[in-house]
C-alpha cells in the first residue's frame, strides 16, 4: 500500500528526472537567504514523528534544524519513568537520530534539552552527553535562571553551551526580561548564552531588534514567530506585530551569523508542513527585499 512518505520519494525522483545531470547531492536543501541561515525548531512538527519531521523539513528546503526534546525522548512516561530513561539510555539512540539528519542534509544544529530545577546531577549530565553524541556545540533550554549558575561547570567540563530560551510570563525565575539574561550571564557568559524569542521578547515588551544588536556575540540561535504586543496571541506571520522584517535585515546587513530558526506556534488551519512553509517563504520575501 502505498504511504504518503512514498509519495514525496517519487515526487523528488520525478524532479531529479526532469533535470539534466540532476543528482541527490544537488537535491538537498538550502535555506540560506542573503547570507541568514533560515531553519526550524522540530517543535513546529510537534504532530509529527521525527522520521515524517525530518522529512517536511527537507521538502520544504529548509538546511538546519534545532532538535525538540520531545522528538528525541519517548512520549507519556511518568517523571520518574522518564528521569531513569535520559539516565539510562544507550546513546547510539543519538547517534542514529543525528544520522537521519545527515541523511536528509539537514544541519542538526542544536538541542534543545530543557534543564530543570527538579533534575538529578545525573539527568543533567546526560543531557550534554546526548548533545555530544549527536554533534552539536550547543543546547538550548527552556528553564529557570538559577540554573544559569548550576550548569556552569558542566558547561566547562562538556565543552558545550547552553542558551537560555526565553518566554514572556515576566514571574521570578523566568527569562523574559534584558535582566534576566543578564544575570544568568553574569561571569558565565564563555558558556552561558541566549536563544533569543523574538515573538515572546516582543510580547513581554521588548525590543529584539536592539537587544540582537546589543547581544549578539551572546545569541545562539533565534526563534522566529509572531506574536502581538502585551502578552499577545501567537499569530500567523505577517499577521502579529513583532518586528520580523527588522529582526531578519539586522542579521542579513550585519552578517551576524546566527541561526533563524522558525517556531510554528500559531493555530494553523493546515498541516505543520504547509504552515512553516508559508512562514518560511515569508520570511524569504522579507531578506529578498
Amino acid at each position: 500500500m502505498s504511504t504518503r512518505r512514498d509519495f514525496h520519494k517519487l515526487i523528488a525522483g520525478a524532479a531529479l528526472a526532469a533535470v539534466p545531470g540532476a543528482s541527490l547531492a544537488a537535491a538537498k536543501p538550502n535555506s540560506v537567504v542573503r547570507g541568514v541561515q533560515i531553519g526550524a525548531q522540530s517543535y513546529s512538527f510537534r504532530t509529527l514523528s521525527l522520521d515524517d519531521a525530518i522529512q517536511a523539513m527537507a521538502a520544504i528546503g529548509l538546511s538546519e534544524c534545532e532538535l525538540f526534546q520531545g522528538h528525541a525522548e519517548p512520549s507519556g512516561m511518568k517523571r520518574e519513568e522518564i528521569r531513569k530513561w535520559r539516565e539510562t539510555v544507550d546513546l547510539d539512540h543519538f547517534h542514529q537520530i543525528a544520522e537521519k539528519f545527515r541523511k536528509a542534509g539537514v544541519n542538526l544544529y542544536a538541542y534543545n534539552y530543557s534543564f530543570r530545577p527538579d533534575f538529578s546531577d545525573a539527568e543533567l549530565q546526560r543531557g550534554f552527553d546526548m548533545a555530544k553524541a549527536m554533534g552539536v556545540k550547543y543546547i538550548t533550554a527552556s528553564s529557570t535562571v538559577p540554573m544559569g549558575e548550576k550548569l556552569f561547570p558542566y558547561c566547562e567540563k562538556n565543552g558545550i553551551e547552553v542558551a537560555f530560551h526565553g518566554h514572556s510570563r515576566m514571574t521570578d525565575g523566568e527569562f523574559a526580561s534584558p535582566e534576566s539574561f543578564d544575570k544568568a550571564m553574569a561571569g558565565r557568559s564563555k558558556w552561558i548564552k541566549i536563544n533569543l524569542d523574538i515573538g515572546h521578547f516582543w510580547a513581554a515588551g521588548f525590543d529584539p531588534v536592539e537587544f540582537l544588536d546589543k547581544h549578539h556575540a551572546d545569541i545562539v540561535t533565534i526563534h522566529i514567530k509572531d506574536r502581538k504586543k502585551n502578552q499577545g496571541d501567537n499569530m500567523p506571520f505577517g499577521e502579529g506585530d513583532t518586528p520580523i522584517g527588522p529582526v531578519l535585515k539586522v542579521l542579513r546587513d550585519r552578517k551576524y551569523k546566527i541561526p533563524a530558526n522558525i517556531e510554528y506556534e500559531y493555530k494553523g488551519a493546515a498541516d505543520p508542513q504547509t504552515e512553516v512553509s508559508k512562514c518560511y517563504q515569508y520570511c524569504r520575501k522579507l531578506l529578498e527585499a
